[in-house]
């Protein structure tokens, strides 16, 4: 890894995640970093917000690569721990990853392998790279305002429900099977959400909505290509839009989303934009990377080649 230019490594693993598979590889995955030569101190989560607390807490003691061992939660955690409310913690460290979590859509949109041997090679031969990321604000279950970054997907509506479900539930079958079927009961039950979406400054829609979507990423819920056309470092989001679709449209459209084939539908609306703003009534749920945080009214932004990332 050149690791005369990276002097200090911190790995954040995060042992619950994969329905607590990743705890129990640890030890090998650990081991495999040190057979490649990955000089690094380590620390394991403990819950929600531990893995931004420790690190922020590693960039401030000077680590120059940080890297996320989890799902696409943690992988999320550990990227809000490179900022503080005054900015970058460090201008110069980078983040990776070696997925081991449920989902693992992340990792599908920057082609590193599941397999954590593999992942850890693809870490190595990498050179680092400048990546857009996103900034949500949104309102969180306390009814309070928050802010937090995200570099997959941000979306409102049926996945903010899907991925609510989900993580609720036993992730034991795996990330497809446990967001298949997360999807498919919650579409069941999910009414659509009158929303009005607005891109820079324009309002683009007005009306019944199943699920809208911003993406810097391309994947969500274990491998549903709902942006085909997102790049990570173009400075722009790709926001698609699913509009007033019926329960059995649903149903057989599902497949089309897991292709990327989707965007022709006639009530799938797809735009390119850097800021977006949705307002909704009720509780419409919000899912962040993987995670749910809160509901609308949320507003996104696209922050351009703010992350470095290796791998």
């Amino acid at each position: 890894m050149n690791n005369n230019k990276i002097k200090k490594v911190s790995v954040v693993v995060n042992p619950v995640s994969a329905n607590g598979k990743t705890g129990k590889n640890w030890p090998e995955i650990a081991s495999w970093l040190k057979v490649e030569g990955i000089d690094f101190d380590y620390w394991l989560t403990e819950g929600p917000g531990k893995a931004t607390e420790i690190t922020r807490r590693a960039l401030q003691q000077g680590s120059q690569l940080v890297i996320a061992v989890g799902g696409d939660g943690t992988a999320n955690e550990v990227i809000n721990g490179f900022f503080t409310p005054a900015g970058l913690v460090s201008e110069t460290a980078a983040v990776g990853f070696i997925p081991s979590g449920t989902g693992n859509d992340l990792s599908d949109t920057l082609h590193i392998p599941r397999n954590y041997r593999e992942a850890i090679k693809h870490l190595i031969a990498s050179p680092p790279r400048r990546l857009d990321l996103g900034r949500v604000r949104f309102t969180g279950h306390d009814g309070n305002f928050y802010s937090r970054y995200f570099v997959n997907v941000a979306g409102l509506g049926l996945d903010g429900e899907t991925v609510a479900r989900v993580n609720r539930t036993s992730k034991a079958l795996g990330g497809f099977v446990s967001f298949l079927w997360g999807t498919v009961i919650t579409l069941l039950l999910y009414r659509n959400r009158q929303m009005a979406i607005s891109v820079d400054g324009e309002l683009v829609f007005e009306g019944p909505v199943t699920t809208v979507v911003a993406g810097n990423g391309r994947y969500i819920g274990g491998g549903m290509c709902i942006a085909p056309g997102a790049v990570m470092d173009d400075g722009l989001l790709d926001i698609v839009i699913v509009h007033n679709m019926s329960k059995p449209e649903l149903l057989v459209s599902l497949p089309r989303v897991y292709r990327g084939s989707h965007l022709s539908h006639p009530r799938v609306k797809s735009l390119n934009g850097r800021k977006v703003i949705i307002t909704a009534p009720g509780a419409t749920l919000l899912n962040l990377d993987g995670e749910q945080p809160g509901r609308a009214p949320i507003e996104i932004e696209i922050l351009p080649g703010v992350l470095t990332v290796k791998g």
